[in-house]
């Protein structure tokens, strides 16, 4: 057998901590040829990120490799001064992380950040730079690349951010790359797009890659191999179809039994039932009363674009200015029943999250009227009513970190007259109690809690102004597969026991299949196919939808 590119023996990372000394990667240790896909998988807290970082020799304190072997190529990292690990890193060893706000500079644009990369390491003239950023744009499903380049980070969506940082990774064809999380912000058509490019770019250039994920069924289409991470070891590693088919480990076991593909739609996923409430499953959710409850006619929202000062200055003096206005919801027409849970999903930029903030009155339509109960939504721009609330994607970013979570459960109610001063504190437990939070925890603050934790808490956020209607934009997008479920479950358990209303957004196909009654599909700002569940994913009527159901990664594991 060939020398192997990236070679791990005996890793050991641990965190010194006022508690005492924690194991975040205990005795790991494998190898990778070149070309070679290996899948690092586990839940949240499991190692694998750690894993990743420690490879690069990028483990903050109060973290330390404290013993092991890391060679690449032959030569040995650990150890190595901090500059010869700079000169290696991104030539030879490259990460892809799963924030690209947090490893790209706002300040400066995707092209200045990109030839600042590449010159680190090459040197080459700005015309061959330029054109070497723009390929690897346009590789990575960056429609107008050389744009892109003058591009900066906020002006794009999450996905196309997350597809520059992949971009920045391939600049000087490293030996391995190491990829954490890299397409969870992504919709699933990206996602296959980039997954086919990082298949090509293996085949092509024997790329040794490392991908890090909870998604088991991405895992599946693209490495050979898996290594299953439990509590900062590898309990389990082999081919991936072999682990799969036939896991040795309970633990592996049940991260397939916690998938939502695997389960019958409207069931309890198993591993998702560390709920305090109650839940003996499998048990399905009634289906919700007829009759409309949540009302949409012909809603229309324009973005127009921001005028600069130089562009007013031209204005003035009679030049042309182009103005080009964003149609992000065209025309839509939806009815949502009592009780019902609408799936709305679509790529980024289909209009679907948009959509989203208009039914919850965050936004005013420009055109249009919405209506909850033959009441509007919104009156003078202004939202008029509680009784719709939202759930987002990223509860960190929702919460106050400088607020007690308790405090940010009753805040709203208190405002509106939901709670009386006195009854907070039982008010509070009522709710945490509900989503499976211990009441103890209200005097923390949102950093001392997990994401799984953290959407719990803006979740009772949420219930406790006593909507009828919950929007759910992406509210399980960043999670692994055990707290997704736990996620799931609490949302079935809310619907049936609370008779709520909801609009699930996501790009995630087989959780908005196992949750919804209905299906509404978004492409260009239109509902271009709307029916029941079942009928959507087993016969989609529209294109766009069978492009969208035919990229979803599916784990078959017959």
């Amino acid at each position: 057998m060939s020398t192997p590119v990236l070679e791990v023996r005996g890793l050991n990372t641990h965190f010194f901590t006022r508690q005492g000394e924690v194991p975040a990667v205990r005795n790991v240790s494998f190898s990778l040829q070149a070309g070679e896909v290996l899948g690092l998988v586990g839940e949240s807290g499991s190692g694998k990120s750690v894993t990743g970082l420690s490879l690069l020799g990028l483990v903050d304190a109060p973290g330390q490799i404290v013993s092991g072997s890391v060679k690449l190529n032959g030569k040995e990292l650990i150890g190595l001064p901090e500059r010869e690990l700079r000169e290696r890193r991104g030539r030879e060893i490259s990460m892809i992380f799963q924030d690209p706000i947090a490893t790209l500079n706002p300040m400066l644009s995707i092209g200045d950040q990109m030839r600042m990369a590449l010159f680190a390491h090459e040197k080459r003239s700005m015309q061959d730079a330029n054109t070497r950023c723009i390929d690897l744009l346009r590789k990575v499903g960056i429609t107008d690349p050389e744009a892109g380049l003058k591009a900066y980070p906020h002006e794009y969506s999450g996905g196309m951010r997350q597809r520059v940082a992949i971009a920045i990774a391939l600049l000087h064809n490293p030996s391995v790359i190491i990829a954490d999380e890299p397409t969870t912000a992504l919709d699933v058509s990206i996602q296959a797009q980039i997954l086919t490019e990082m298949r090509d770019l293996v085949r092509e250039t024997e790329t040794a890659l490392i991908w890090i994920s909870h998604d088991l069924a991405v895992v599946a289409s693209l490495a050979a191999r898996i290594a299953v991470m439990y509590r900062g070891e590898i309990i389990e590693a082999g081919p991936t179809f072999d682990i799969l088919r036939n896991p040795g480990h309970v633990y592996t076991a049940n991260l397939l039994a916690a998938l939502p593909a695997n389960t019958e739609p409207g069931q309890l996923l198993a591993h998702g039932g560390t709920l305090r409430s109650a839940i003996h499953g499998p048990e399905t959710v009634q289906p919700p009363d007829k009759g409309d409850f949540l009302s949409l006619n012909n809603v229309n929202r324009v973005f127009s674009p921001n005028i600069s000062l130089g562009e007013r200055i031209a204005e003035l003096v009679g030049a042309g200015v182009r103005r080009r206005s964003t149609h992000a919801v065209n025309d839509v027409t939806l009815r949502v029943a009592r009780g019902e849970t609408l799936g709305l999903v679509g790529e980024s930029g289909s209009g679907k999250s948009t959509l989203g903030k208009l039914m919850a009155g965050i936004l005013p339509p420009t055109s249009g009227q919405i209506f909850l109960d033959d009441a509007p939504v919104m009156q003078a721009g202004k939202k008029s009513t509680l009784r719709i609330q939202t759930i987002f994607q990223d509860p960190f970013a929702s919460l106050n970190p400088r607020m007690k979570v308790g405090h940010a459960v009753s805040e709203g109610a208190l405002a509106h007259n939901l709670v009386k001063p006195f009854e907070v504190s039982d008010y509070v437990k009522r709710w945490f109690e509900r989503v499976g939070l211990e009441p103890e925890w209200a005097d923390r603050y949102p950093h001392q809690f997990s994401g799984g934790q953290r959407q719990r808490v803006a979740i009772a956020r949420a219930l406790a102004m006593q909507p009828d209607v919950l929007i759910c934009d992406e509210p399980v997008a960043s999670l692994d597969v055990s707290i997704q479920a736990q996620i799931i479950n609490l949302f079935l358990e809310l619907q049936k026991g609370l008779s709520l209303t909801m609009v699930f957004i996501s790009h995630d196909l087989s959780v908005v299949r196992h949750l919804s009654d209905r299906v509404a599909v978004m492409y260009l700002g239109k509902i271009v196919e709307l029916g029941p569940a079942e009928k959507i994913y087993k016969a989609p009527v529209h294109d766009y939808t069978q492009r969208l159901l035919n990229a979803v990664p599916v784990l078959d594991l017959s």
